[in-house]
């Protein structure tokens, strides 16, 4: 019972996916439609993706990246500076969570060398912004742009378009914040910083398989294809990567796909939620985040209008304000928490009050 509750906890979003899933069930009982709400072609390229990150990763890639440019940081501003922007623009490529999983930790570690917990909680809390607003620029920065523009018809052209002032206006705002940062001394030789060895033969084979997964996004290559050739590469290549994959976000999906399908069977539902969803794409979506976060938002409202623009924007949006309106946030909060004497309270305050300041910066400049 003990590891049941503890797995709830630890899963929230999927525990109250499936709820929903199987309550809607009973209103609407499982037939054959049932496999037609599931968007297989999201849950492969979401699946492909998250191999070959974690093939990335296995190689020294990130690891390599980081510790090459933080041996050249000589103050806290030009850290941030650089810890910043990996989580910013790395998280266009390989999602907001795998670059805060990726560059927390070797924050945390890097951090241990000052004693500056308010530098520490402020750098941390603008990585998790950073990631998080990267991310959005992309299709597939994270799983909620992803599934959007899997099922809008965009061109990548017309996405990154749409995209574009957001995430400009974003790093320049980054670049602000950062500037507020004292010039302090700071440095870090050789020898404090982890030894990271690049494994090139690897590298070079998942970055090809990354070329493949950019293309299946672009609808050049099918999506079956594309996953079958992965899951074999990688099999061979290292087989321990396999079970790395997030396979209760793909369930997650699943879990949505079957609630939100059922619901559009429900006229009186589907007219309701429709109606307040229409013309307040935005809005609806950044509220609605803020509460059940901008995944299963995007997935929710994406089946009560077709103005996958606005949800696009909304979600990303929506994923600043509160620790739980984008789930990645999560992972920054638990890396703080287990630093030694950290003050989770301040973390919270700080948290809040930064998300919050870009998302009104951010809503001003959609609304003008």
């Amino acid at each position: 019972m003990n590891k049941i509750i503890s797995f709830i906890k630890n899963e929230i979003v999927f525990s109250i996916a499936l709820l929903l899933a199987v309550i809607s069930s009973f209103i609407v009982p499982p037939s054959k439609e049932y496999i037609s709400y599931i968007d297989f072609r999201t849950l492969a390229l979401l699946l492909g993706l998250m191999l070959i990150v974690q093939g990335l990763k296995s190689c020294g890639l990130f690891d390599s990246l980081v510790a090459a440019m933080v041996k050249r940081v000589h103050s806290k501003r030009s850290l941030a500076l650089v810890l910043v922007s990996l989580c910013f623009f790395t998280s266009m490529l390989i999602t907001n969570d795998v670059a805060l999983i990726t560059f927390v930790p070797f924050t945390i570690m890097v951090l241990a060398l000052c004693d500056d917990s308010k530098f520490s909680i402020y750098l941390i809390v603008l990585e998790t912004v950073a990631a998080n607003l990267g991310s959005m620029f992309t299709p597939i920065g994270n799983p909620q742009n992803l599934y959007l523009y899997s099922i809008s018809g965009m061109g990548m052209g017309e996405f990154l378009k749409l995209m574009l002032p957001y995430t400009a206006l974003s790093y320049i705002v980054l670049l602000i914040a950062i500037y507020f940062i004292d010039k302090d001394p700071f440095g870090s030789s050789s020898s404090e910083l982890p030894d990271s060895k690049l494994d090139k033969l690897p590298l070079f084979i998942y970055t090809l398989l990354f070329g493949l997964c950019i293309l299946t996004v672009l609808h050049k290559v099918d999506y079956k294809i594309m996953l079958v050739i992965v899951l074999a590469i990688i099999f061979i290549v290292n087989k321990q990567l396999l079970p790395k994959a997030d396979y209760i976000l793909l369930l997650t999906f699943v879990a949505f796909f079957v609630f939100i399908g059922n619901m559009k069977n429900i006229p009186a539902v589907s007219d309701f939620l429709g109606s307040i969803v229409n013309n307040r794409e935005v809005y609806v979506s950044v509220v609605a985040s803020q509460v059940v976060s901008n995944v299963p938002a995007a997935m929710l409202l994406s089946g009560f209008t077709d103005n996958y623009a606005g949800l696009i924007v909304g979600t990303n949006l929506g994923g600043l304000g509160t620790i739980i309106a984008s789930m990645a946030s999560l992972i920054s909060y638990k890396f703080y928490c287990k630093i030694s004497g950290s003050d989770q309270r301040m973390y919270m305050v700080k948290f809040t009050l930064v998300n919050l300041l870009f998302l009104a910066i951010l809503l001003v400049f959609y609304i003008v």
